[in-house]
Order: structure tokens, then C-alpha cells, then sequence
């Protein structure tokens, strides 16, 4: 009420100024005057996450908002007093690890602003927050040494007690103007200060650890939904589901050390959008129904944080639920995998590398259509190499859980990389659509298309007419990179509401939390835009004509073999035959009982499990940043002092006065 009253007296004088100095630009309300005062700042939060053994992440270190003046990194060799750090993005690996080697200087710090802007990455030699060996504990094979991502320092996987924002490029320009006119006006009696708010709960609750934190509710398990389809359907209904399976997979989430800014273009959706285009190929070829293996498409989620999705879809695969009803994992002859691809090429064509865990007959079988594919396409130049042999075994990717799992299973996994990531942001923000090369990904597409039709139909002619039939839409994948990797369209593209009603037009690859009962038929407003997507659009493309016509769904489907696609856009949808299917993506070792999360303990049979952190992700009240000016304590002080002074002095006055009047009116 005080604040409010306050408010109003200051926008009365305000309004009596500006009225007098002739402005027609005054203030007229309480929100104008605060809006004045208040700059309120665009970025992304670095947040805090919890695993079995921790928290990695970055939260203010109470249960209150931090306050602090804002100075510039390169003016903060000695701190008088906790400040705001403004820093640019080179210097920032610098300025975490002064903060983790010198403590005292990290008691000064309260926070920290990291700069952004255009073409950074050509400034850059390289950026990436993840350890050189992702997610080595899930390797399946001894030699961990190996440095897969050479550039990486590791810092997205430690802990910080204060907040950490990327600023938006305007944000960035607004704060460097605040940070000058802090430095010029040091001996001056304000300052600019940046108030973050970045409270997290678990930090409130005092919260260590995933199983504390799952126990008190003041966190949610990461996760999400993972998109199965196969091509052509599955026929459900039926008992007879003998054909060999070929899995075709690709991964649909990323990370980065801030959360909202994981767009994820070379690694892994380069691979993705070829995946989806591949598939887009091939549900133009006639006769699918007389292939003699059986296409499977797996798009997974969660691979960014303990491969969640892949280990619970093989999960499911073992208890046969309805999640993968119709597929056998005894049936599954070979796994490709689709990883980095936008940045294959080399000499005016394109090379990509056949990473794979061993030799075997299918192995050789898929090695020998990559070859024919390759021979069949000799207007693109596309290469296939083998990888160096001197690499440990395959690269950081889903294929790993498959071998984990069962050693003996055979597959490759295309890169466009041999020994190391020929991305250079990996797991960084900086990982977006400058980082791709959209003919790249067109000829990965054009490549696995074509090999999985060679491995469906057992045709080794590379000149067959139904092979070099297979043609990739260029103009898809330019499409799909425009509506998975920016803002403008982002996912307000065409093609995206032709099948969903997107819930934001900028594109997160963030996995996100599960925040109900995982279900093989979620409710749709508890599934992240993409995935939804994912599903709509594979439905769609590996779906077959109805004999009786397609139908609206207003109400379910007829048929157990149908689904109901772009039911967002009009209300309606229509119901097609395709077997396409959520599945559900979080750790193997948590189950949901009664409407709380527990994690189960480890079983010694399930290599996995023992090493699975368990990631789960803080709750929050609010996220953001504001800019303005307060005066210095000191001066406060001063003021107040003064002001008591004179108070005092006027009263002695007003007493001594007082007292000569009254004794010259007795004389009188």
C-alpha cells in the first residue's frame, strides 16, 4: 500500500514537471512510471538441475532476489562489493574458471551476464560446454580417452551458486550502455544494478540431490515423448508380424548450457530433418507393401541426458507394451542411425563417414547398399568412408544403448565425422542454422533413403528404376530447417501448422520434464510442440489410403490400425491407417505411483540403470532479469542524518523563537 501510495506522489510530481516543460509524452499511470524505472531484460537462464549424484546448473544462492551493480569482466580484476558481471562469450570459460580458483573473488560475484551477437562464431575458434567424451559412462567399450569433442571444457556440468543469463543482442546493447555509465560515475552517489530472479525450489527446500527433490515435489524428471512409425504400417490387428525389421533412428532433443537456447542444427537435427526427408522419399515409391523387410523410423527424445529415450524404448520393447505394440525386438536385423550431418562435405561433394561396431553379416550387408546408394546417386559426388582405425568404436549417439543392450546387434551410425565432431559448438547455443549446410543434409537424406530401399527390397542394381526414382525434396528440407532452427517462421511455418497449432514460433530442443503419468496416448498439451510435430508428419507420410476413404474424428477412429492427424488445426483431423505411436521418454530407473515420482534401485543386471544419473529439473515461480538505478547506501546515510540534523535543528530553533517571543510579549 505504501509502495503504491509512493508511486502515485512520484507520478503527480512527474506529470507536474513534464506538464510545466511543455511534453505531451507524460506519464499516466503507476505501470508508465514503473516501466520508466524498470528495464526489463530478454535472455536465457542457465537453471538448475539435479541428479543422483547432484546438481549441475546455476540458481540464486537463497530463497530471495539478487541485487548487484553491473561491471564489465574486463574492469572486474578486483571486486570492492558483489556486482553483476558482464562478460562476452569468449572470455566467459575464463571468468568460471577464475570464479572455481579463486574464492575470494567468487564471493563477489552475484551474478553473471554473458553477451551475445551477430557472427560470433567466426570470432570463435570453438564453443562447447560438454565434456570431450559425451556421456562416456554409456561407451560400450573400454577405451574412454578418446576426445571426441576436442573443444569441450566441461562447464554445462558443474554447479554455480549465482545466476547466469545469455542476453538477447539487444539486451546486450542496453547493458553495455548501463555498465559504462556505472564505471564512468563510480565516485557518484546512484548505480545500475541488474535483479535477477532465478530462485530455484530445490534450493528453497535445501535439496541436494533427485531422489530428495522427487520425494518433496520441488522437481520434475526430465523427458518427454520419443515418435516411433513404421513404413509401410503395420498391420496390428494381424498375429503375423514376421518381417525382418530395419530401425532407422535419429534424436530430436539437445542441450546447451542455457535452457531456452539448445536449437541443436548440426547435432543432432541436421539428422533428424534428413530422417524425416528420407522418409518423405520413400512414401512416394509404390509396392512398399511387397518390400520383404519391414522400414521402422525411431526419433528419439532425452539422448542429450542419459539417452532416456532410445534405453526406455528398448525398455518397452522388453515388456512388450502398448507403447510398441507390433514391434519384436528379436526382429530387428540391422539399426541406422542418422547423427551429424550438416556439415558433409569435402571438395565440391559430399563425404560422410559409416561408423560401426563391428563386423558381421548384416554390417556388411548394409555397408554394401551404402555403396550401391552412393553408385546411384553420381550427380550428387557423394562419398562414404570408412573411420579411422584408430577410433575406440562408434561415436557418442543412440546406437550405443542398442550395443549396451545386446552386443551382438548389428549397424552403423552416418556422420559427417571421422575421429572427432566436425562441430565445433557442440551442445552450445551457438549450434544454429549458420552451422548446417542444407545440400549436406539433402544428400545424407538421398543417401539413407535410397540404402534402405536397396536393404527392404534386396535389389543390388544401382540403376533399378524404382531406386533412382527415390529423389529427395530439396525444398522440404530447406522448409523443415526454416521451421526447426529459427524464429522467422520457426514453427509458425506452413508446414508446421498444417499439422499442429505451435505453442511458441521459436523452436526449443530443450528435452523438458514429464509432468504427469507417462502414457502411450499422452494428453496432447503435455507434449512439447516438436515431437507433436513429429508425430503428425510421420503419420502422415507413411500412411496408406483407407478403401472406404479417409475419415473425419470427431470421436475415435474405427479401427485399431488408424490415427487421428491434425486434429489441432481444425478441431476435426482426419483419421488415417499408419502405425505411428508415442513413447513415453524418462529414466528406466523412476516408476509413478500415486502421483509421485520414486526411483527404484539399481539392478545389478541392468549396466545401464547402475550408471543412469537420474536427471531431473528444478520448479520455479518465475524466471527473469530488470535493470535500474538505486542510490548508494552511503548517500542514503548521509541524507537521512542530514535530514535528522535539520529536523533537530529547526526544532531547537522553533523552541528558542519560541521562547524570545513569548518573553518579548511579557515586556510589553
Amino acid at each position: 500500500m505504501a509502495s503504491t501510495f509512493l508511486s502515485l506522489c512520484l507520478l503527480l510530481c512527474f506529470g507536474v514537471r513534464l506538464s510545466f516543460s511543455g511534453q505531451s509524452n507524460s506519464m499516466e499511470s503507476v505501470p508508465d512510471l514503473q516501466k520508466s524505472m524498470y528495464k526489463v531484460v530478454d535472455g536465457y537462464p542457465c537453471v538448475r538441475l539435479l541428479s543422483l549424484s547432484g546438481p549441475i546448473g546455476c540458481s540464486n544462492p537463497g530463497r530471495d532476489k539478487v541485487v548487484a551493480p553491473i561491471v564489465t569482466f574486463k574492469n572486474a580484476n578486483q571486486l570492492s562489493k558483489s556486482s553483476a558481471i558482464l562478460v562476452s562469450l569468449d572470455e566467459f570459460e575464463s571468468l568460471l574458471t577464475r570464479i572455481s580458483g579463486d574464492s575470494s573473488f567468487a564471493s563477489k560475484v552475484a551474478g553473471v551476464l554473458v553477451e551475445s551477437g551477430a557472427g560470433v562464431q567466426n570470432k570463435l575458434k570453438g564453443f562447447s560446454p560438454e565434456l570431450k567424451f559425451p556421456q562416456v559412462e554409456f561407451a560400450p567399450y573400454h577405451n574412454t580417452g578418446h576426445q571426441w569433442n576436442p573443444t569441450g571444457s566441461g562447464i554445462m556440468w558443474k554447479s554455480y551458486n549465482f545466476p547466469v543469463f545469455l542476453l538477447s543482442d539487444g539486451s546486450t546493447e542496453t547493458l553495455h550502455e548501463v555498465a559504462t555509465k556505472n564505471e564512468n560515475n563510480r565516485k557518484g552517489y546512484t548505480a545500475n544494478v541488474a535483479e535477477f530472479d532465478l530462485v530455484m525450489q530445490v534450493t528453497k527446500s535445501g535439496n541436494h540431490g533427485s531422489e530428495s527433490c522427487l520425494k518433496e515435489a520441488t522437481c520434475l524428471p526430465l523427458g518427454g515423448y520419443s515418435v516411433w512409425s513404421s513404413l509401410p504400417p503395420i498391420n496390428i490387428s494381424s498375429f503375423d508380424h514376421s518381417k525382418p525389421i530395419i530401425l532407422t533412428m535419429a534424436s530430436m532433443d539437445s542441450a546447451s548450457f542455457f535452457r531456452d537456447k539448445s536449437l541443436g542444427a548440426e547435432s543432432p537435427i541436421s539428422g533428424l530433418i534428413a530422417l524425416l526427408a528420407a522418409v518423405d522419399a520413400l512414401s512416394h515409391v509404390n509396392g512398399l507393401g511387397d518390400l520383404t523387410k519391414q522400414l521402422v523410423f525411431a526419433v528419439f527424445t532425452g539422448e542429450a541426458w542419459g539417452y532416456l529415450g532410445s534405453r526406455r524404448f528398448l525398455l518397452e520393447l522388453d515388456t512388450h507394451s502398448d507403447a510398441v505394440h507390433g514391434l519384436n525386438n528379436s526382429q530387428i536385423e540391422t539399426v541406422i542411425e542418422i547423427g551429424s550431418v550438416g556439415k558433409g562435405f569435402s571438395e565440391g561433394g559430399h563425404r560422410f563417414f559409416a561408423h560401426t561396431s563391428g563386423v558381421s553379416s548384416a554390417t556388411n550387408e548394409t555397408l554394401a547398399a551404402l555403396r550401391h546408394a552412393q553408385e546411384s546417386l553420381p550427380s550428387e559426388n557423394i562419398k562414404i568412408a570408412s573411420p579411422s582405425d584408430s577410433n575406440p568404436g562408434i561415436p557418442p549417439s543412440s546406437f550405443m544403448t542398442f550395443l549396451k543392450k545386446n552386443p551382438a546387434i548389428s549397424g552403423i551410425v552416418v556422420e559427417d565425422f571421422d575421429a572427432v565432431f566436425a562441430n565445433k559448438f557442440y551442445h552450445s547455443h551457438l549450434d544454429d542454422i549458420s552451422n548446417v549446410n542444407s545440400s549436406a543434409i539433402v544428400a545424407a537424406a538421398s543417401l539413407v533413403a535410397r540404402t534402405l530401399y536397396i536393404l527392404a527390397s534386396e535389389k543390388e542394381d544401382a540403376r533399378d528404376s524404382a531406386l533412382t526414382a527415390i529423389n529427395v525434396n530439396a525444398s522440404l528440407v530447406e522448409e523443415l530447417i526454416g521451421c526447426l532452427l529459427t524464429c522467422d517462421p520457426g514453427l509458425s511455418c506452413e508446414l508446421v501448422k498444417s499439422y499442429i497449432s505451435p505453442s511458441s514460433a521459436c523452436p526449443s530442443h530443450y528435452v523438458g520434464v514429464v509432468v504427469d503419468e507417462p502414457s502411450s496416448t499422452p494428453y496432447p498439451g503435455y507434449i512439447n510442440d516438436v515431437p507433436r510435430f513429429i508425430w503428425n508428419f510421420l503419420s502422415d507420410k507413411t500412411s496408406i489410403s483407407n478403401e472406404n476413404g479417409s475419415t473425419g474424428c470427431q470421436e475415435d477412429c474405427k479401427s485399431r490400425d488408424e490415427v487421428c492427424i491434425k486434429a489441432e488445426t481444425d478441431g476435426k483431423g482426419v483419421c488415417v491407417a499408419s502405425t505411428t505411436r508415442y513413447v513415453p521418454a524418462y529414466s528406466t530407473r523412476l516408476k509413478y505411483e500415486s502421483g509421485v515420482w520414486n526411483v527404484l534401485p539399481p539392478n545389478s543386471s541392468d549396466e545401464m540403470g547402475v550408471v543412469d544419473p537420474v536427471w531431473t529439473e528444478s520448479n520455479w515461480n518465475t524466471i527473469g532479469i530488470q535493470v535500474y538505478t538505486i542510490q548508494d547506501a552511503g548517500y542514503d546515510r548521509l541524507v537521512l542524518f542530514g535530514g535528522i540534523t535539520i529536523t533537530i535543528l529547526a526544532y531547537v530553533a522553533i523552541v528558542i523563537t519560541r521562547a524570545f517571543i513569548t518573553k518579548a510579549m511579557k515586556r510589553d
